[in-house]
């Protein structure tokens, strides 16, 4: 199986998303949450790397967003794709998806740890038993919150949604929240013990969050998480 790349556009500084298309195949089912491996032989080498699905199913279409690693083996590579280029994949994996949506949640995301969410956020709010969502999502700086235009929309037309950005850099300009994810933690949990947190992003934030929350009481069940390193 093949994906060929329809289109690619900025998010921000050495930052993409990506627009992909499996030719041959009507739908490519996933969960969303799920992710896909690429394939490929860079520099006499057979190298796999597994990337989030950044949308919802849409036929034979899915969505990426990539961040450029310099020193990497295969971001490199995806960066420099055109157009009408294709890369070897294996169908969406995983186990990162929604476990009940009938049930209050909390997402948890830093830098591209963004993609599974902006997938499974509008799932959730689609179901008709939907609860309380909140998104806490850390970056470093403004420009660098992905699809941010995209999550108001989403909180203005759903009530039962909030959207938290928080910039560890900020400028004096910004007037919304700062610091790291864990600073806004209790704030966004309160007094609640019965959520599901869902967490998204590097290792060290990843185990970071789970140590907050398991020493708060919570469940490893109600913890789910998928680590980028």
């Amino acid at each position: 199986m093949r994906a060929t790349l329809l289109e690619s556009r900025e998010l921000a500084p050495e930052v993409r998303h990506f627009v992909f298309e499996v030719p041959g195949v009507k739908e490519l089912p996933f969960k969303p949450g799920q992710f896909v491996s690429f394939e490929e032989t860079l520099q006499g080498k057979n190298i796999t790397r597994a990337y989030s699905i950044a949308s919802r199913p849409d036929g034979n279409r899915f969505e990426l967003c990539l961040n450029l690693v310099h020193e990497g083996s295969f971001s490199p590579h995806l960066f420099a794709m055109k157009p009408g280029d294709s890369v070897r994949m294996t169908p969406p994996l995983g186990f990162f998806t929604i476990r009940n949506p009938a049930k209050d949640a909390l997402f948890i995301a830093t830098g591209t740890g963004i993609a599974p969410f902006r997938s499974m956020v509008p799932e959730y709010l689609a179901h008709p038993e939907a609860k309380h969502l909140a998104l806490l999502f850390g970056v470093r700086h403004e420009n660098s919150i992905y699809y941010g235009a995209e999550f108001v929309e989403l909180a203005r037309q759903h009530s039962n949604f909030c959207f938290w950005p928080t910039l560890s850099r900020p400028e004096a300009s910004w007037r919304g929240r700062s610091g790291h994810v864990q600073t806004h933690l209790l704030e966004a949990i309160g007094d609640r013990r019965d959520l599901d947190v869902y967490i998204c992003g590097l290792k060290a934030m990843v185990d970071d969050v789970r140590g907050i929350l398991k020493a708060l009481g919570f469940d490893r069940k109600q913890i789910i998480f998928e680590k980028y390193d």
